[in-house]
């Protein structure tokens, strides 16, 4: 039986290997993906554009002006001299923000009174527009702090914050371990959503059946080289994480090993149901997408479940990648220890071994 499913597996291993296509898809997509999400998928803010009208002379409004140029989550793009020119400049794109500063704000500054500012930013992007509006009150704070007249009183309890697991709160250490979710699943589903039916595409399929193999032995030999590739690509999208992007690994490579063997059992289950229910290699790549867009969604990838309606939130439990997506970075960033993961891993494992279950019941039926 070992022979018979290692021989199924080396040829199965050797198809997608040797497919010039096949092997493309398996290295070099990931690979792209990982570069181009660990730099542009990002929630740091840095070098907005910013316009400023200014109707003051005075010392404070160029100093609020030099606070703003001077920030790194800031760049100017010019000066308005008219009122009118301020919509054209955030409608067409120019500026996200344009600064205000009323008449006579140094003066009234000074004089413990306040003074006339406004920000008129782009909604558009909300979450950036959100991000840009706090930087501003920072600066605007700090100005006040400064200008007061007086120095500030002493508050009756010292606020010390400080971020846990994040010291720098780096959007990077956030998204890249969700990376390597994302990426693991993706490419161990394509290669077994294909498996079945790529034979029955290209009419091997009938003489599959016909050889000595029995169904159970033809499933475990499509669900192994998924199973190693998605294995391998796990460990080279950790490496890249590690040594390219500076993310640190507090965990122990054992605690991600098991979180990574029993999230691709879910992801081959998965996998190894698309493949029997589809026909042709283009029902089964639209079946996997059709899972993965809703996977990733409801993951955690950039948006917190918590954040969800709580109908959504039930729907996640059934979601292999969310709690995956709470292993690595629990162990990337937390250094969590196995005890500590169990209530991720016993879920998904519950997930692995159902979809394979309903997977080698789907091809049983379909068979013929």
């Amino acid at each position: 039986m070992l022979m018979r499913i290692a021989a199924l597996t080396k040829k199965e291993l050797l198809t997608v290997l040797k497919d010039p296509k096949s092997r493309f898809v398996v290295v070099g997509p990931p690979i792209i993906q990982l570069l181009v999400f660990g730099y542009a998928a990002t929630f740091d803010l840095t070098r907005v554009p910013f316009a400023v009208y200014n109707e003051d002379p005075g010392a404070a409004s160029r100093e609020l002006v030099a606070r703003f140029a001077g920030s790194p989550s800031f760049r100017g793009v010019g000066h308005i001299t008219r009122q009118d020119q301020m919509a054209p400049t955030v409608d067409r794109g120019r500026a996200l923000l344009v600064l205000r500063i009323g008449p006579h704000f140094s003066r009234n500054l000074g004089a413990g009174r306040g003074g006339q500012l406004q920000v008129i930013v782009d909604g558009r992007n909300s979450n950036t527009a959100l991000i840009a509006l706090n930087h501003v009150r920072s600066i605007v704070t700090e100005l006040n702090r400064q200008w007061s007249g007086r120095a500030p009183e002493a508050p009756p309890a010292h606020l010390q914050v400080r971020a846990w697991f994040n010291p720098n709160l780096e959007s990077r250490w956030f998204i890249v371990p969700g990376i390597v979710g994302l990426l693991t699943l993706v490419v161990t589903l394509l290669v077994t959503a294909l498996s079945v039916a790529r034979e029955r595409e290209q009419g091997t399929f009938d003489q599959l059946l016909v050889t000595p193999l029995r169904p159970v032995e033809i499933l475990l030999g499509k669900a192994l080289p998924g199973f190693v590739i998605g294995l391998l690509e796990a460990g080279l999208v950790v490496t890249l994480a590690v040594a390219w992007f500076g993310v640190p690994l507090l965990g122990s490579l054992a605690a991600l090993l098991l979180g990574v063997v029993v999230f691709l059992m879910s992801a081959v289950g998965v996998g190894l149901m698309i493949s029997s229910m589809a026909v042709t290699q283009q029902q089964g790549l639209l079946g996997a997408f059709l899972f993965l867009v809703p996977a990733v969604i409801l993951s955690g990838f950039a948006t917190p479940i918590a954040n969800m309606p709580a109908a959504v939130q039930y729907i996640t439990f059934l979601n292999p990648l969310r709690y995956f997506m709470t292993i690595l970075r629990g162990v990337f960033l937390e250094g969590a220890p196995i005890g500590l993961l169990v209530h991720e891993l016993w879920p998904m494992a519950v997930i692995g071994v159902a979809a394979l279950g309903l997977a080698g019941w789907l091809f049983r039926h379909r068979m013929y």
